[in-house]
């Protein structure tokens, strides 16, 4: 075999193994009921806010702590501690995607994702609230 074959297979092996990790470390959408059945996998979780429940933020303390509840696509709700801080416009959100694992009874997230609402309808400007 020459050089520049031998060369050429080492290079797909690589390409091959960089795929199959990229693949593995993907996280998935779930529900809180699917991440709780694999605590130690990252999941994404789509859901909306409850805002009939508490939300807890105080930066004094710890600025790197949000709590709230929120209620998965397939109706569970769970508390979820953001480890960073309160997203501007939380409450308008229309959707959130949580980034985290489950621990215990709460969902830990590391990341979050909102889908605010958009200012542009039909093309007629939103009035001032």
């Amino acid at each position: 075999m020459k050089k520049i074959h031998i060369l050429g297979i080492i290079i797909i092996a690589v390409a091959i193994g960089a795929i199959l990790t990229t693949l593995n470390s993907t996280s998935t959408y779930a529900s809180f009921s699917e991440a709780e059945q694999s605590p130690d996998n990252e999941f994404h979780v789509v859901g909306k806010l409850n805002r009939d429940k508490e939300m807890v933020y105080d930066p004094k303390l710890d600025a790197n702590i949000f709590t709230f509840y929120m209620k998965d696509n397939a109706g569970m709700e769970k508390k979820v501690i953001l480890h960073k801080n309160k997203p501007q416009d939380f409450e308008r959100s229309e959707q959130i995607v949580l980034i985290g694992k489950v621990n215990g009874e709460v969902f830990e997230a590391s990341d979050i994702l909102m889908k605010c609402p958009s200012k542009y309808n039909d093309g007629k400007p939103q009035a001032a609230k």
